[in-house]
């Protein structure tokens, strides 16, 4: 079968499409046919070698997140899933292939009138947007910050704080053609980079950062007091080791920071959320903003993209 593979840690020439054999299934796991594959921020860190003191080698197959039908099931795994389509979470590598693994305990079944290419717009975006305000302890009638809204996490927070009754939600982004685009998804006040606007509240209650980098610490201030930042990524980078000092520059304002990752969710728990988004988006009541589709081969050619932020929505590959 065809993947993509790192060749040389770096910028995306380093991608290439390689052979490799068909996978076979283990315990507890099913083989998918791939239909979709989503390209997500995580990729690119591990491209870059961000993230290779956590083990990523050369020769690493990218690829978090699939959609496709079960061609074969592993010992353990009832036979009924096969010729189903699913979305499928294989980890941190093995999704930008023709065929892929996945445990069973992460694949959710797809609405027959939804599109594999349009789950991947939901996803393990929406799965993250839902968890991440929940880790933030957001109520209906405080106001939301979303730092990097114009990616497929960005994308689905702001449409889930809308619909849950959020007073404001604001957005950063860096142009006012992608602000009004935004806006149509539920957002109410348009941010540049760096956080200013000429008429967005004062504070926030709540601030999804998907960015992090350099400039995270100087949104600590922009929180109301009680208020809280979650990081739910980091595609710029990790914050300035002293990034906390910036808290106890205020500390009478009792602002918390704190990250998320879906690793810490319990799988049943991520797959309900994740039927009922899947659910939602086929019915019309989530926006699914996919910025192109390409096929497999052109991987180069979507981390270029991504790299040049040009960007909204979500890159989908087709084997």
């Amino acid at each position: 079968m065809k993947a993509v593979a790192i060749k040389a840690f770096g910028g995306p020439e380093g991608l290439a499409v390689i052979d490799l054999p068909d996978p076979v299934p283990g315990p507890e796991q099913v083989l998918i046919t791939t239909e979709a594959i989503g390209i997500g921020g995580a990729d690119a860190l591990v491209r870059r070698g961000e993230l290779a003191a956590y083990g990523f080698k050369e020769g690493h197959v990218l690829g978090g997140e699939v959609a496709g039908t079960v061609a074969a099931v592993g010992d353990g795994v009832d036979p009924s899933w096969v010729g189903r389509r699913v979305w499928g979470f294989t980890g941190l590598g093995g999704g930008y292939a023709e065929q892929a693994v996945a445990p069973v305990e992460t694949i959710v079944p797809l609405p027959a009138d939804l599109s594999a290419i349009d789950a991947m717009a939901i996803g393990s975006s929406g799965m993250v947007a839902h968890f991440g305000l929940a880790h933030a302890h957001f109520k209906p009638g405080e106001s939301v910050l979303v730092r990097g809204a114009a990616g497929s996490i960005g994308i689905m927070t702001i449409q889930l704080a809308a619909q849950a009754g959020a007073a404001a939600v604001a957005v950063t982004t860096s142009s006012a053609e992608r602000g009004e685009r935004l806006r149509e998804l539920g957002a109410t006040h348009v941010l540049d980079r760096s956080g200013k606007s000429t008429d967005a509240p004062a504070g926030y209650d709540v601030i999804i950062d998907i960015v992090a980098g350099p400039d995270m610490p100087s949104f600590f201030s922009r929180l109301n007091p009680n208020g809280r930042l979650v990081a739910v990524g980091f595609l710029a980078g990790p914050p300035p080791a002293d990034f906390g000092m910036e808290l106890f520059k205020e500390f009478q304002k009792s602002r918390s920071f704190a990250t998320f990752s879906a690793f810490t969710v319990a799988k049943a728990d991520w797959r309900a959320v994740q039927a009922e988004q899947f659910a939602a988006g086929s019915r019309g009541e989530l926006r699914m903003v996919v910025h192109e589709v390409l096929p497999l081969d052109q991987a180069q050619e979507a981390h270029r993209k991504m790299d040049s932020g040009e960007v909204f929505g979500r890159i989908v590959f087709t084997p």
